[in-house]
């Protein structure tokens, strides 16, 4: 490849070249090996859509002649200051009789190769450099795939190809940078044409970028999105909440779907919820996730009892229940008061409590003995399993804090309070009376020896 391709003498005639014709004497004969190159021609680098000059430098040219050749195609280019190709890219420059320039603009791909610089000495003079044209990365359309809808648990494929020179390297990532699971590992980035996801899940839904580079700027990027499909889930938070009359009350559902699902409320008899007065239905989506929360403005009695969550897409549906209970209101009073800190860790001595007072405004309790012992009724819900719960006010267990005046007689713990209060005050009151007996017995004592 780097051997020198050497244009047929015909080409540089010298009756093409305009030399004299007369016999070439001794001393002109010598004066060939004066004419030389002052240095080689260099190897260029250029970016394509860029211009190039590459130089050629002669020494002593006198009447000799210089041609600017492309190796490959074994084309002339120009002659001394004439341009002989018909490419309307190619020109010639020339300072002086020692610099000659080769002129190439908008260079294309197809200009890469090999030029030489000839001088039409006898034997010829030449010289020959290198042209590189690099050619920034391009995505192509016909191998890259456009986007992708498949089933949960399903293998997919993202392909990409890119065009450039030197080749470039094909970089997959998620369009905000994340992590994402690939053979297994969490990785931010992949090189390769496919990215091959095996046993794909929700977690890898989103947009991706596949980057080509090859060092040539600039870089390219096209975004390719992935969807996958699943039925409808449901996540509640809590699925017992607690409530006094009068109070604002929030229920929370969390739902992952795609395609997306018809989300709404209902009642316990299977009534759509609509926002309004009453209630304000609300969610936000991010992806194929939706946050929904029902709010309920001042509860009333007829507000307690069970709320569902519904969710359906073309692949399914689900629903999930929230319980709503009542509790005793904390900033009402009645009669003798006493300031309490009252600490629960759960709910479910007042759930209980709630569920008694539900029950018995259901079915009321006839003939009601106080001295009959505790009813017991069975309760099946999600906390006792099935298990029975015999009624009974909720007993103070530590927890989180409530902090107010608390009602002795609803509040458990502060009946207790009140009579030992009481009981306290009556000792007091007995040692009094007993000691103003005795004190006067000591005086009246006291005044009957005088008289004696």
């Amino acid at each position: 490849m780097n051997q020198s391709i050497l244009i047929p003498i015909p080409l540089l005639s010298l009756s093409e070249l305009h030399v004299p014709h007369h016999p070439v004497t001794r001393s002109e004969s010598l004066r060939d090996d004066d004419t030389s190159f002052a240095e080689n021609v260099p190897n260029i680098t250029v970016v394509a859509g860029k211009d190039v000059v590459l130089p050629c430098i002669v020494d002593n040219l006198e009447h000799f002649k210089v041609a600017w050749v492309r190796v490959d195609t074994q084309t002339i280019l120009t002659i001394h200051t004439k341009v002989i190709s018909r490419n309307p890219r190619v020109g010639l420059a020339q300072s002086s009789k020692r610099h000659w320039y080769l002129r190439l603009k908008n260079v294309e791909p197809s200009d890469r190769g090999y030029y030489m610089c000839q001088i039409n000495t006898d034997p010829m003079e030449h010289s020959k450099g290198y042209l590189e044209v690099l050619v920034p990365p391009n995505i192509v359309d016909s191998g890259t795939t456009d986007g992708v809808v498949a089933r949960e648990g399903s293998n997919v494929s993202l392909s990409c190809r890119a065009t450039g020179h030197p080749e470039p390297n094909i970089t997959w990532k998620r369009e905000d940078g994340s992590e994402f699971i690939y053979n297994g590992v969490a990785v931010s980035a992949v090189e390769s044409e496919v990215l091959q996801l095996t046993k794909a899940s929700r977690l890898h839904m989103g947009p991706y970028l596949c980057i080509a580079s090859n060092g040539v700027p600039p870089s390219v990027s096209q975004r390719i999105p992935l969807k996958i499909q699943f039925p409808p889930m449901l996540w509640i938070p809590n699925q017992q909440e607690l409530a006094y009359n009068g109070q604002d009350v929030v229920l929370v559902c969390h739902i992952e779907a795609y395609p997306k699902s018809i989300n709404y409320w209902t009642t316990a008899k299977g009534d759509m919820i609509i926002s309004g007065d009453k209630y304000e239905a609300v969610s936000s989506d991010d992806s194929y996730r939706v946050y929904m929360r029902l709010k309920i403005r001042s509860v009333g009695l007829a507000d307690f009892g069970a709320y569902k969550c519904v969710a359906k897409n073309s692949l399914g549906e689900t629903d999930g229940t929230i319980k709503l209970y009542e509790i005793p209101n904390p900033h009402t009073t009645f009669g003798i008061t006493t300031t309490t800190t009252y600490r629960q860790t759960t709910t479910e001595p007042a759930i209980r409590h709630a569920k008694k007072k539900e029950r018995k405004r259901a079915k009321p309790n006839k003939g009601n003995n106080n001295n009959s012992p505790a009813i017991q009724n069975e309760v099946t819900d999600e906390n006792n399993h099935g298990d029975v719960v015999e009624d009974e006010a909720p007993q103070p267990t530590t927890g989180p804090t409530y902090y107010g005046t608390i009602d002795s007689r609803e509040q458990p713990g502060s009946s207790f309070a009140m009579s030992t209060s009481l009981k306290s005050r009556q000792c007091c009151v007995s040692n009094i009376l007993i000691c103003c007996v005795a004190y006067c017995f000591v005086v009246h004592q006291f005044i009957a020896s005088f008289s004696v």
